[in-house]
């Protein structure tokens, strides 16, 4: 469990990382909710998630957690990248259909996180069956 600790965080921070880097060139986009609002979200949501699957990795709210906040961001740019869905209530439009190396990095660290969060799930899973068959 270690293994998918380490990796989940570490995809994770550097989720955090790029969101906090670059939300400041997104403030631009949109109006009172901007994009880099939403990106400075992130950046903490991913934070924490990472803290907490290093403290308290054996709760398996805490990887489901970890695996929406990685899930989600990865599914943001993915759909962001590819598909123009303009402005979504208060969300700004946010299509962007080039990848640059800062979000292909966050991409893959994001991926890397939905991952090993999903596996760590399963492990999760497993020995809770497992102890349940043996009490």
């Amino acid at each position: 469990m270690w293994l998918l600790r380490l990796l989940t965080a570490a995809g994770l921070a550097v989720d955090a990382y790029v969101h906090a880097e670059l939300a400041g060139t997104y403030d631009p986009v949109g109006t009172g909710f901007t994009e880099g609002t939403l990106f400075r979200a992130e950046a903490a949501a991913a934070a924490l998630a990472a803290l907490l699957v290093l403290v308290a990795g054996r709760s398996r709210l805490v990887w489901v957690f970890a695996f929406l906040v990685a899930v989600s961001a990865l599914g943001a740019v993915l759909l962001y990248r590819y598909v123009d869905v303009g402005s979504l209530g208060p969300l700004p439009d946010m299509h962007e259909p080039v990848w640059y190396t800062k979000k292909t990095v966050s991409a893959v660290a994001e991926a890397v996180a939905a991952v090993s969060a999903a596996v760590a799930l399963v492990v999760l899973g497993r020995r809770r069956s497992a102890a349940g068959r043996e009490g």
